[in-house]
């Protein structure tokens, strides 16, 4: 066990974690050849066409150091904001973790919050400075901004990149001197941390865990404590690259177990197994369950398909435990799912895996956040989507979530990043100079102003040189009106959004006009309204598609022209008595992207 370390990687987005970790693997000789590619850990298309990290990855790799070899087990985590429960439990699965800061950026706003969480678990914590062989590196003055964060010695900071190589046998003998074995003891009653989970359509699920304490073998009889279901330990190993089998394991070990688990719900992650001859007293403190940021509805285009959505979203929590989901209904597009996502960003790769790795095509309704409804009777109901929203003569008052953001910027851009968040409601709470140039702002402001396009705005005015961190601070009262979108007189609950009051007017004028642009043009005129109950705020009309009727007439009466327009004005007022108007998924989307 004294030759074990169990470490991960914390950094910001594109801070160069997952090239570092190649160069790991490469060193020590885990993957060579055909099998080392750029982002290798990063198994899913999906995360290297966008160049992000979206799972956490566990790999074992053999070092050896001094004459002794060593078993150092890595967990390569994300960098965005909205996957930040994978770093939580990666965190809560290590004894070091490797702060990895781009010495062309410096110090970034979700660099500070993982490592809050890594000090908070007391892991140990090596500060690495990489992208060293770029030309616009400033390592002096990111070095001093490292320094002031965790308070570590100058020299203890390894300068490396993850491009040539430079620094890796350092952050490697650093591993094994600075992080700590981990403790447990093999004899006492097993006691293992279910940290991942995956479905595999032969072999059922298959958990990853990390051994607290205790011995485990092959056909041993487990138990998994938080379900009470018990199975028998059918192959059980390490994580290399591809999964290899092992005999046993014992405390301080990362790994993974089949026992041919085929329903979902039996596996949870936080979970603690252990063995049913010899129990452990106690589960182990798992995670807390996380809180979703907003919440969307998710339909199957075909009706059909529900039960194949159902599934899919079944084995999708698995893999992404920050996935919450339970069943809607809804009036235009009938069975679905009302889902918890962590961000936007988290909701659009939740869509696209459910497209690529399922083959099933989704509607997503207008994210909302979840607000809270005080009724005239003193009751209180949360509201997830605009439809659960009361009649406005029992509502007493409406709070809504805040959240407390904080942004790194450099000072050339304070003022139209203060102008952006003034305009989203946001309140300044405090104003730190970091360094001479760099400063970080707090302020307050509505988690519903944030979740649409407030990431992507910031990022474009600050030339992405600004960088944010959030969480949520509280409820607060709010003047909050349900803005409906009728079509043909016909209100589509899809479409709903709940909304600021002095904003509504603007943004119901918005979606009007964009959604004219996007619904194509039927044989009949369609009438696309914005509605505050039964007010009217808002009116576009797609004009129909018509045929010439008066090209016949040549000269004569104008009443024979008059004759056949009205004639042919009958037949469309009838048409669209029984006429649908087919709503493209884009005009879903868009709503999104109104600015």
């Amino acid at each position: 066990m004294k030759n074990i370390r169990n470490f991960c990687i914390i950094a910001h987005i594109d801070h160069g974690k997952s090239t570092l970790a190649d160069r790991m693997l490469e060193y020590t000789g885990t993957v060579f050849g055909k099998e080392l590619m750029n982002q290798t850990l990063d198994d899913m298309d999906l995360e290297r066409e966008r160049g992000i990290t979206i799972k956490s990855h566990a790999i074992q790799m053999d070092y050896e150091y001094k004459g002794e070899k060593y078993i150092l087990n890595l967990i390569d985590t994300p960098g965005h904001v909205d996957f930040s429960y994978e770093v939580s439990r990666s965190i809560a699965a290590c004894e070091g973790a490797l702060l990895v800061v781009d010495a062309t950026q410096g110090i970034q706003a979700q660099t500070i919050s993982n490592l809050y969480q890594a000090v908070d678990h007391n892991l140990a914590i090596i500060p690495v400075m990489n992208k060293m062989d770029m030309i616009n590196a400033m390592p002096d003055e990111v070095e001093d901004m490292i320094v002031e964060l965790i308070g570590c010695d100058r020299r203890d900071i390894i300068r490396a990149s993850g491009k040539t190589g430079l620094g890796v046998e350092e952050i490697l003998s650093a591993i094994v001197e600075k992080v700590p074995p981990p403790t447990g003891d093999p004899n006492a009653p097993l006691q293992m941390l279910v940290f991942d989970s995956v479905f595999n359509s032969f072999r059922g699920i298959i958990a990853y865990f990390k051994i607290v304490n205790g011995t485990i073998k092959t056909d041993d009889y487990v138990k998994f404590m938080n379900t009470r279901k018990e199975y028998h330990a059918d192959e059980i190993g390490v994580l290399k690259l591809k999964q290899q089998p092992r005999n046993m394991l014992s405390a301080g070990n990362v790994g993974y177990i089949i026992s041919g688990i085929k329903t979902s719900s039996e596996v949870k992650v936080g979970d603690t197994i252990t063995q049913v001859d010899n129990p452990c007293e106690k589960p182990i403190e798992g995670f807390q369950n996380v809180k979703p940021m907003l919440y969307a509805g998710l339909y199957p285009v075909d009706a059909d398909d529900y039960e194949e959505l159902r599934s899919s979203l079944e084995k999708l929590q698995l893999n992404d435990a920050s996935l919450f989901y339970e069943l809607e209904s809804s009036a235009a597009l009938g069975f679905g799912f009302r889902c918890g996502f962590l961000g936007l960003l988290h909701m659009e790769i939740i869509q696209e895996r459910l497209d690529r790795e399922f083959n099933i095509d989704v509607i997503t309704t207008v994210p909302n956040v979840n607000y809270k409804a005080y009724l005239t009777d003193g009751s209180a109901v949360d509201v997830y989507n605009p439809s659960g929203m009361p009649d406005t003569s029992r509502i007493e008052h409406v709070e809504e979530p805040y959240i407390m953001a904080e942004i790194i910027t450099t000072s050339e851009f304070v003022g139209a990043i203060m102008k952006l968040c003034i305009d989203k409601r946001g309140i300044m709470k405090n104003q730190i100079y970091l360094t001479e140039t760099r400063l970080e702002l707090t302020f307050e402001m509505p988690l519903g102003e944030i979740i649409f396009d407030f990431y992507d705005k910031l990022k474009s005015i600050s030339k992405g040189y600004a960088s944010l961190d959030y969480y949520v601070s509280g409820y607060k009262p709010s003047k909050l009106v349900k803005l409906d979108i009728l079509l043909n007189g016909e209100m589509v609950d899809a479409l709903s959004s709940l909304t600021f009051v002095d904003h509504a007017y603007s943004f119901g004028r918005r979606i009007c006009e964009k959604l004219k642009e996007l619904i194509p043009r039927q044989q009949f005129e369609i009438a696309i309204q914005a509605a505050i109950g039964a007010k009217i705020i808002a009116r576009e009309t797609v004009k129909a598609v018509r045929k010439d009727v008066t090209a016949k007439c040549y000269g004569g009466d104008i009443t024979r022209k008059r004759k056949l327009l009205e004639k042919q004005k009958a037949g469309k007022k009838r048409m669209r008595q029984i006429g649908n108007v087919e709503v493209p998924q884009s005009a879903f989307l868009a709503i999104l992207k109104v600015d």
